[in-house]
């Protein structure tokens, strides 16, 4: 099943970019009616986190992601088979100057997981030498496609999340700016509880022990979904001041604060379909259990 998903993705990425586009969107609609553990998913993720919103207005929330999500799953062809020409019309950079700007200390860019999470790493690989942290996958398939994206230009390592920090310590300490994703739940430990959306969420201190242990700078990168198959814009915010502190909860606050007020901007785009919310202080229950 997963071949036959691949080699459907690279026949369509011969597409011109707006018909992908409407293709993917008109695949996100098909997801939303047949997938309906994700689709629970989601909509819990979006009760919690926008209680403001009707059930109408959360389900039409949750088809717009699954839309976007499903039209940049398609566009993964792009950046898997495309040439380098082809990424970068596909993913347009702003903000290049916050991180060039840093010349004294290893940078890591921060990245949240929004839809077009590896349209912006892979767009920036293709230009600039840039490390990220990779979770192994369990069809072999996948693991060797996501692989071969995210490493085609020849100016990334991949260092898979299981071997821990260390081999991303020594690369910032060589100098090599590290693109990392620290805001999904990966459980209790290494993680404190901080608010997102004003509900308690597990969050990994990844960021700020990492930054510590290499002096490394802040520079946080969002990637927006342009509509209408416009492509997407990766955005370099200005590095952060006075991080990381002495505290690890208030550092794990900040990030999840930034994140919170980009989702905000485009709340289709973030990754709803992660379990975001699955580890609970003592005595709270699982929300996505039905």
């Amino acid at each position: 099943m997963v071949r036959l998903g691949l080699a459907l993705i690279w026949l369509l990425h011969f597409l011109p970019m707006r018909l992908l586009a409407r293709v993917g969107a008109a695949l996100g609609g098909i997801l939303y009616a047949l997938a309906r553990s994700r689709r629970h998913v989601v909509l819990t993720n979006l009760r919690l986190c926008f209680p403001e919103l009707d059930d109408g207005a959360r389900r039409q929330l949750a088809r717009a992601h699954f839309r976007a999500f499903a039209r940049s799953l398609l566009e993964h062809g792009i950046l898997w088979w495309g040439s380098k020409t082809d990424v970068q019309a596909l993913v347009r950079i702003e903000g290049i100057e916050h991180w060039r700007s840093v010349t004294d200390r290893p940078v890591i860019l921060l990245a949240p997981h929004f839809i077009g999470l590896d349209m912006g790493g892979i767009r920036l690989a293709a230009q600039y030498r840039l490390n990220s942290v990779y979770s192994r996958q369990k069809s072999a398939a996948a693991d060797a496609i996501f692989i071969h994206g995210r490493t085609r230009f020849g100016h990334t390592t991949l260092f898979p999340r299981q071997d821990g920090i260390r081999p991303m310590i020594k690369s910032l300490k060589r100098g090599e700016p590290v693109y990392y994703l620290p805001d999904m739940d990966l459980g209790a430990r290494d993680s404190v509880f901080a608010p997102f959306f004003g509900v308690q969420a597990a969050t990994i201190t990844g960021l700020s022990r990492i930054a510590t242990l290499a002096r490394a700078v802040i520079v946080p990168c969002v990637t927006r979904q342009s509509p209408g198959g416009a492509g997407y814009v990766v955005t370099i915010f200005p590095a952060w001041l006075d991080y990381p502190s002495a505290d690890p909860a208030a550092d794990a606050q900040r990030m999840n604060a930034f994140i919170e007020a980009r989702v905000r901007e485009m709340p289709e785009q973030y990754y709803w379909l992660h379990k975001r919310f699955k580890t609970r202080p003592p005595g709270e229950p699982n929300p996505y259990e039905q």
